[in-house]
């Protein structure tokens, strides 16, 4: 597996020079995570993936410390967050992340059988395809989270023009990805309903269990931990999005759980969550 070693870190300027590394030391005391202002910047799919990221190396025993740079998006190697700084290497989004993590000795899905671990990637895709789509698809689509939301969040840490520039940019982007997968025709309804859709599934597969497979929390968990927490905990401009979320209880509870399990008492700065409430995340 490859990895970066950076020679060049610049994060004023975002520049990023990097090389193929073995990823053979042990994990470091100061590794950090990358990702945007939270107050001010951060929009429901990236702290979902952050949250996700921090979740997976949480239950790996692996620290971590969350640093906010507004800048985070084009530091990262492959344009997304979150990334993780590692001694002298870099490595962005969770599924890169969970094979670096392994390639140095820790990994949550050993356990499983090959028939599991099938499972598993069916479920990730799942989330990947359906719930992150659809925090896209609301950020950016939208138009009353577009106003409201998204483009006073995105360009925050930018003066005018350049603020509106980008989100512009961003926008129209995320749209001709949303016109290639076939969801740009979808109406805001489609979209919940493919929420709830994938939200049953899920709730399903847990049944009554502590984790999605059984009694060990895997990288599926992590996943759908880090989406269903950051929906069920951010302000948008109506509840429709988390109230789907809240009709399946037994995904409420498996988001409490990890919470308290993984996160509460820990130092409020170097975790993502917040109380399980609805809180200001976005707004």
């Amino acid at each position: 597996m490859t990895s970066y070693k950076v020679t060049d870190w610049n994060c004023e300027h975002s520049s990023l020079i990097m090389y193929a590394y073995p990823a053979a030391e042990p994990w470091p005391e100061n590794a950090a995570l990358y990702q945007q202002m939270k107050e001010e910047q951060i929009l429901l799919s990236d702290n979902a993936s952050s949250l996700a990221v921090q979740a997976f190396l949480q239950m790996c025993s692996l620290p971590v410390q969350v640093v906010c740079r507004p800048n985070a998006e084009y530091m990262s190697p492959s344009g997304k967050v979150p990334f993780i700084h590692v001694g002298n290497q870099v490595v962005s989004e969770l599924g890169p992340i969970v094979q670096f993590v392994k390639a140095k000795g820790h990994s949550l899905s050993d356990g499983l059988d090959e028939v599991q671990k099938a499972e598993m990637k069916a479920y990730m895709e799942l989330v990947n395809n359906m719930l992150l789509t659809a925090e896209l698809y609301l950020q950016w689509c939208d138009d009353a989270t577009v106003e409201e939301i998204t483009h006073p969040r995105y360009g925050s840490p930018y003066p005018w023009p350049l603020n509106r520039i980008l989100a512009y940019q961003k926008q129209w982007e995320v749209r001709r990805k949303m016109k290639a997968i076939g969801w740009a025709g979808k109406s805001l309804e489609q979209v919940l309903e493919d929420v709830d859709q994938c939200c049953q599934a899920l709730s399903q597969r847990l049944g009554t269990q502590p984790y999605f497979f059984n009694k060990l929390p895997t990288e599926l968990d992590a996943l759908v931990f880090g989406h269903l927490f950051t929906i069920l905990t951010t302000q948008l401009t109506s509840d429709e999005l988390s109230e789907k979320v809240k009709n399946y209880s037994n995904l409420v509870a498996f988001c409490r759980r990890i919470e308290q399990q993984y996160f509460e008492g820990r130092d409020k700065d170097s975790s993502s969550t917040s109380r399980f409430s609805k809180g200001p995340l976005l707004r």
